[in-house]
């Protein structure tokens, strides 16, 4: 049934990757809702017109009616007609560390999710299925907190400066150094907030004249940081490696647009994991074109880092391979290490130039001191630098809650996607409807879970995304897979057939987009 990979002696491990087809009745059910509630949206956008029902959205003022409006009241159709009746599943205030349990503050809405009153309830011992806390690293006790709290002590909140002026500390080089040496790199530099890390630094890499090859399904942060950069953006089907040789011949083969002269560079941008499909990017193939090709790569290790490998340093040590062969590693601290920030690794020359001309380098603050040693201190414990083997049984202990979640929740007859060993699990659940009504059941019995929908995915693919952690007992994980099904028998969420499409033959389409200043 599942698609395993070994192409030609690339993978040193089996590649377990699939994606379950979309049942045709499920899809065209929720094209039919979606339509529903268009017509619906536009009935309602009518009645508020003639002051029969009343209006709660933003509006332009009636002596602003002759300006360039500042609002655009159709662009807002789906905010207002159909995000409104779900928003209640989104942003909820939680009042204690996001660690394998929660504490969340009740909330009321009595317009319709309009507006929130907050009733002064706290619901108690949530099973925190959400958060990105990959390694529970998140806690308020324990080696971590102590010392973050004894810099905070000696060092203070705040830096107030850039890393170039006054914010440079010793604390900031010996987390470099560490970085360096836990990638297995000639050089490393931090930064203050992972999302920067990636937009600002490609505009540093790559302009005019040069060409990005971008997975379909990259984060915003890299998409953001391609655009900034000027250079041409070409997109390839996710994980689709065929896809990417296309590209990569087509861009030797013709050159540039219009002069046909070589491009300058050639970047090839992707993601360690993925987390909206729960996907591993496919590296051995990645790296063997980008070597063939004589092209640049650029990894986004946000959620692989820690997450992956025999001892956390994600998507090159899971697959055996060679650090210096992925030209620049970026990863973020937000996720396993517990703290905040961003990281980029590589050979000395590569951190040298970013020193001078990135952006995050030479406008933003330093990082604050506590959260450096929060990293400091999660990542010797990784590298089982603290003299305990806490952390190397952390990471095992996050393979093996990944392996039993994913293969009692596909037992059960949903439809999961992404690969058996990513510690983050798409639950799908298609129907708009049913967005809303799973995250409000799944939280009346207590575990807090997170769903996305449109535009977050593609329109007929919303679902449930959980977050594994090692802080999760299996007593927590039995717990939310017994209300998991008690839920999807209610709410009809097993769509599952057991027909998985292998990654490689889903459809390939290809036409490629690209973005020139011209």
């Amino acid at each position: 049934i599942n698609h395993i990979v070994h192409n030609g002696g690339l993978y040193k491990r089996p590649f377990n990757e699939a994606f379950e087809e979309t049942p045709m009745l499920v899809a065209v059910l929720t094209y039919v809702g979606y339509g529903v509630l268009t017509l619906f949206g536009y009935l309602r956008d009518f009645m508020r017109q003639w002051k029969i029902e009343k209006c709660q959205n933003a509006t332009e003022r009636e002596e602003q009616k002759d300006f360039v409006p500042l609002y655009q009241d159709f662009e807002n159709f789906y905010n207002r007609n159909l995000y409104m009746r779900i928003r209640d599943s989104w942003n909820r205030p939680i009042c204690s560390v996001p660690g394998a349990k929660v504490d969340m503050m009740e909330r009321v809405s009595h317009d319709y999710n309009w507006t929130f009153t907050y009733t002064g309830r706290v619901i108690k011992d949530i099973i925190n299925m959400g958060s990105y806390n990959y390694l529970g690293f998140a806690q308020k006790t324990g080696a971590c907190q102590e010392a973050a709290a004894k810099v905070l002590s000696q060092y203070g909140a705040g830096v107030c400066s850039t890393r170039q002026e006054m914010g440079n500390l010793d604390k900031h080089e010996e987390l470099e150094k560490l970085v360096a040496r836990f990638l297995g790199v000639e050089s490393a530099m931090a930064y203050g907030m992972g999302f920067a890390t990636n937009s600002m630094n490609i505009p540093a890499l790559v302009g005019k004249g040069c060409l990005i090859l971008s997975d379909e399904l990259n984060h915003a942060s890299l998409v953001l940081g391609a655009r900034l950069s000027g250079a041409t953006i070409r997109i390839f089907k996710h994980n689709n490696m065929q896809s990417l040789e296309k590209l990569l011949k087509d861009a030797i083969v013709h050159g540039q647009p219009r002069t046909r002269r070589p491009w300058k560079k050639i970047l090839i941008l992707v993601e360690g994991i993925y987390s909206m499909e729960g996907s591993i990017v496919r590296l051995p193939e990645v790296i063997a074109l980008k070597k063939k090709y004589k092209s640049y790569l650029y990894l986004d290790e946000a959620h692989s880092i820690g997450a992956l490998g025999p001892s956390g340093r994600g998507v090159v040590e899971y697959f055996g391979l060679n650090p210096e062969d992925v030209d620049v590693m970026m990863g973020t601290f937000t996720k396993s290490f517990g703290a905040a920030g961003g990281y980029i690794g590589g050979k000395k020359e590569l951190i040298d130039y970013l020193r001078t001309y990135s952006h995050s380098a030479a406008y933003a603050a330093s990082m604050s001191p506590p959260v450096v040693e929060q990293i400091i201190t999660s990542m010797k414990c990784i590298m089982g630098e603290d003299g305990t083997t806490i952390g190397r049984a952390r990471v095992q202990q996050l393979a093996e809650n990944t392996r039993y979640f994913r293969r009692r929740l596909k037992e059960m007859g949903f439809i999961i996607y992404g690969n058996e060993d990513s510690p983050v699990v798409p639950l799908m659940l298609y129907m708009p409807a049913k967005i809303g009504a799973f995250g409000r059941e799944m939280l009346k019995r207590n575990i807090g879970v997170v769903v996305v929908g449109f535009p977050a995915t593609p329109i007929i693919e919303s679902r449930a995304r959980f977050c594994l952690s090692a802080a999760h007992t299996k007593e927590m994980l039995d717990t939310a897979l017994k209300e998991i099904n008690e839920v999807g028998d209610l709410l009809q969420l097993k769509y599952s057939r057991r027909r998985l499409v292998p990654l490689l033959d889903r459809p390939f389409d290809e036409t490629t987009y690209e973005e020139t200043e011209d």
